[in-house]
């Protein structure tokens, strides 16, 4: 007599497709912006086909997007540094946990992100002609049915669901917080000439603070991360349209660059865009909104005071720490009052 194994199942599991792409944009003489897209349970990095069309296995995958800064070379060294620690980081101790869980996910995440902070820290203190090279990163670490978000800088993510997007990043950037105090519109922000400067970075400072968020996904759902080489010259409504047609990513991620480049293409430009499937995830409720939430890990924050930081080839000199009170928008408006008079 035939028996079957009810035990012998396989566990559905999240598919993902998944393209990214750089370019110099129009105005650059260099690309100083990396990305790197991986299959972690796999332990492989690179767009071959078996990473861009992979099942999300019990150790993930993992999409990051950086942005150099620091002038000459330095900028370049800093977000390939950034994308290698990141991955390096987790290869030796995400992948070796016993832990599988979501908490013990997010934290190895931070924890990475954190380490390259300070990787990049030291070999700029040990290389003084790469002094003040920096760099974004916006990580999204894929478990399950969720996205795992990580971001230092103005690099941003969107999720993407019946043709909306929605931005799950918050720039840490001085227009960003002028709006939030009330001084700026965002129309105004983004048509401001200080839009470039940014509050952190990997690298200038020993320590940072790393934003940590995460966001459920359904069945059709798709991610987008990008350089603001993209975000600033591409509306979201434009990304969601895009990134909603019925055709393969690499034509996509293709569109999206060129009409960046269209508009001037002022800055590098990279973008990774990844959809889900499986049947492990639901389809979309027309109910459940879009958002994310801080994920609650419980031990102590990394933090430092936000230093204003200019992206451009020549950073400007930031003003003292102690120009800058904690927490208050007031203060932030100060300092970044006393930056723009030094520029």
């Amino acid at each position: 007599m035939h028996t079957v194994n009810l035990f012998s199942k396989k566990k559905p599991r999240t598919q993902i497709s998944v393209f990214g792409k750089t370019d110099v944009g129009m105005s650059r003489d260099h690309n100083e912006d990396c990305f790197l897209v991986a299959d972690l349970t796999a332990k492989k990095a690179s767009l071959l086909p078996e990473v861009r069309y992979h099942e999300v296995g019990p150790k993930g995958s993992l999409l990051m997007v950086a942005d150099g800064m620091g002038g000459a070379a330095a900028g370049e060294v800093a977000s390939v540094m950034a994308t290698k620690t990141i991955y390096s980081h987790l290869m030796s101790t995400w992948i070796s946990d016993k832990d599988d869980s979501p908490k013990q996910f997010a934290y190895r995440l931070r924890e990475a992100v954190e380490n390259a902070n300070s990787e990049i820290h030291t070999f700029a203190k040990e290389h003084p002609e790469n002094r003040g090279m920096g760099t974004t990163v916006t990580a999204v670490g894929v478990l399950e049915d969720h996205v795992y978000l990580t971001q230092v800088g103005d690099s941003r993510a969107y999720h993407i669901r019946g043709g909306e997007a929605i931005q799950l990043t918050k720039d840490q950037s001085l227009m960003q917080r002028l709006v939030d105090a009330g001084e700026l519109t965002e129309e105004e922000a983004e048509r401001s000439e200080r839009k470039n400067i940014i509050l952190q970075a990997l690298g200038p400072e020993g320590r940072v603070r790393v934003d940590l968020t995460y966001q459920k996904i359904s069945r059709g759902d798709a991610v987008l991360l990008c350089s603001d080489g993209l975000s600033g010259q591409v509306s979201k409504e434009e990304l969601a349209k895009t990134v909603s047609q019925d055709k393969d990513l690499v034509e996509i991620s293709g569109e999206l660059i060129a009409l960046a480049n269209e508009r001037g293409g002022p800055d590098n430009i990279t973008v990774i865009v990844a959809r889900f499937s499986g049947d492990s995830l639901q389809d979309p409720d027309g109910g459940d909104s879009v958002s994310h939430e801080v994920y609650p890990l419980l031990d102590a924050d990394s933090t430092t005071e936000p230093v204003p930081l200019s992206k451009d080839s020549s950073p400007p000199t930031p003003p003292r720490s102690s120009m800058i009170a904690a927490g208050t928008a007031a203060a932030l408006i100060v300092a970044g009052a006393l930056l723009l008079a030094i520029l």
